[in-house]
């Protein structure tokens, strides 16, 4: 299942090649939402993997992007315990653009708003 999130790029680190077929990269969303007249801001960490990695290069510090992900877990056991880990494992993202609003941005890319007056009466039956 997909996922997506908007917010601000703070932290972009380095690749780390993990082994020799497989490599990582990290980066951070600041993500501030208002909850009740309180703002809260979030920091999310997220994880390209393989030919991913590159695709953070395009984006500087501070610029608003939109990230799609996919939610990936893992656990395993060391001692007789278990252990979970949960990745962010981010596949595409995008710049969101300066007086784009969130409606905007989920609608399809052929969507056009109407611009006809209130009192036009709709001949549609339903």
């Amino acid at each position: 299942m997909s996922y997506e999130v908007t917010g601000k790029l703070v932290a972009k680190f380095d690749t780390v090649q993990r082994t020799e077929t497989f490599k990582t990269r990290e980066f951070v969303i600041e993500k501030s939402e208002d909850i009740g007249g309180r703002v809260i801001t979030n920091y999310i960490k997220f994880q390209c993997v393989q030919d991913r990695t590159s695709m953070v290069d395009r984006f500087n510090i501070g610029d608003d992007v939109k990230v799609m992900f996919n939610l990936k877990g893992t656990k395993w056991n060391k001692n007789g315990t278990d252990n979970y880990i949960t990745n962010l494992d981010a596949w595409r993202m995008e710049t969101i653009k300066l007086g784009d609003d969130v409606a905007s941005q989920d609608a399809p890319p052929d969507f056009i708003p109407s611009t006809a007056p209130d009192d036009v009466v709709d001949d549609l039956p339903f």
